[in-house]
């Protein structure tokens, strides 16, 4: 499953920098799957199956902490035993989302597929 940051957040920004894919914006920051990471044109985004420009900007997430993309979320799958976000997070509020389960398989193809 995907990381999500809580509304506990201090917005420090720990956590941006040591994300592999860069899937944690700050709040209110438009995001693209192109940032950091190799796509390019259309891209069809797991989670909501909508197809965009990789390197179109998108809607943020939320306006008032930082965020986790969760079409980019592999929890550090293939880079990292765990999810940095969550071992630099000095209040503990990047935890595992529910609403996003996500096998170890399809998080490995997630990563491959943004870093070729």
């Amino acid at each position: 499953m995907a990381i999500r940051i809580t509304d506990e957040c201090i917005n420090c920004g720990a956590c941006e920098p040591e994300c592999p894919n860069n899937a944690i914006y700050e709040g209110g920051s438009e995001w693209r799957m192109s940032d950091g990471t190799s796509l390019k044109g259309d891209f069809k985004l797991w989670n909501r199956g909508v197809v965009v420009d990789a390197d179109a900007p998108q809607t943020p997430k939320v306006m008032d902490v930082y965020y986790i993309v969760t079409d980019k979320c592999t929890e550090c799958k293939g880079f990292h035993n765990e999810p940095q976000c969550a071992a630099v997070c000095p209040v503990d509020c990047c935890i595992p989302d529910d609403d996003n389960k996500e096998t170890e398989e399809s998080l490995l193809q997630k990563k491959n597929a943004m870093h070729l």
